[in-house]
């Protein structure tokens, strides 16, 4: 009998870390609402556990959930209008990772990308998330916190098309410039001037002031990190939640989540169905 307790402690022991360990886990609803083919890609921070997957194919209506450790840093994006090469490279138009395969690897989105940025179980134990347009905009972005507690879980993202009005400076086309906008840079990508890049003599806050060019991006996406300095109005905290995050979202549909994401539709200038009393907003 006492044989028998001593091996039963043991492993009662580690199937109680196992259910803790499930527990304080989170994951990733990727949800495409676009009308094509978007190809996620995700990268882990330094020193972050690797995801069990950094890419994939996620066609148009689709989703697909991503489990992750509850103690992640990372980001991340939609690539589009991918495909093979002459040499058998996978390769995409817009926020490519040049890894040449469809999992990316280790390889970061190459500008211009619109980012989903998160840290999870940080200070204070709390999630800190953010949609960014720092190094540029290719794809509407949502995300949306569900079940957290702490925090003000708020949904954050851009739900603008920025591609079509993107100014002449910036903008990134098919056909050598002369096609459809498909991408919109950043300032510092397009003119590597250390004012755009919050870089040299203008690398704090101090010196580092929003330009007629992050403004465009700050007043289509009010939520979104527009330059590098960017923090006070970008971003946003929450605990022990889940993420959706949904590329190309349609705020009339039944996206309408929460009373959090009708606030969010409201100021966006969207409007969203109100489930109960089927009052639009």
């Amino acid at each position: 009998m006492d044989r028998l307790l001593v091996i039963t402690i043991p492993v009662l022991s580690l199937l109680a870390l196992s259910l803790l360990s499930e527990v304080h886990s989170t994951s990733f609803k990727i949800v495409n609402k676009c009308r094509r083919t978007v190809w996620p890609g995700l990268l882990s921070g330094a020193n972050t556990a690797q995801l069990p997957t950094t890419g994939f194919a996620l066609p148009s209506g689709a989703s697909r959930t991503v489990p992750l450790p509850r103690s992640w840093s990372g980001r991340i994006w939609g690539r589009t209008l991918c495909g093979h090469d002459s040499q058998g490279r996978f390769a995409c138009v817009t926020a490519d990772c040049g890894s040449g395969k469809l999992e990316c690897a280790g390889g970061g989105a190459k500008p211009p990308a619109t980012l989903a940025e998160f840290t999870l179980n940080g200070a204070g134990g709390l999630d800190f998330y953010d949609v960014s347009l720092v190094d540029g905009y290719n794809l509407p972005m949502l995300v949306v916190a569900r079940g957290g507690k702490g925090g003000g879980c708020s949904a954050t993202g851009c739900l603008v098309d920025l591609n079509g009005a993107c100014p002449a400076q910036l903008r990134v086309a098919t056909g050598n410039g002369t096609g459809r906008g498909v991408a919109c840079r950043s300032a510092c990508e397009a003119f590597g001037d250390p004012q755009y890049c919050c870089s040299g003599a203008y690398s704090t806050p101090d010196t580092c002031q929003p330009s007629a060019y992050s403004l465009f991006f700050k007043n289509a996406c009010p939520r979104s990190y527009s330059y590098a300095y960017d923090d006070k109005t970008s971003t946003y905290t929450c605990a022990g939640a889940d993420y959706i995050i949904i590329f190309c979202p349609l705020p009339y549909t039944s996206l309408c989540i929460d009373e959090r994401w009708r606030v969010f539709a409201f100021e966006m200038g969207a409007f969203c169905e109100n489930s109960i009393s089927g009052m639009r907003m």
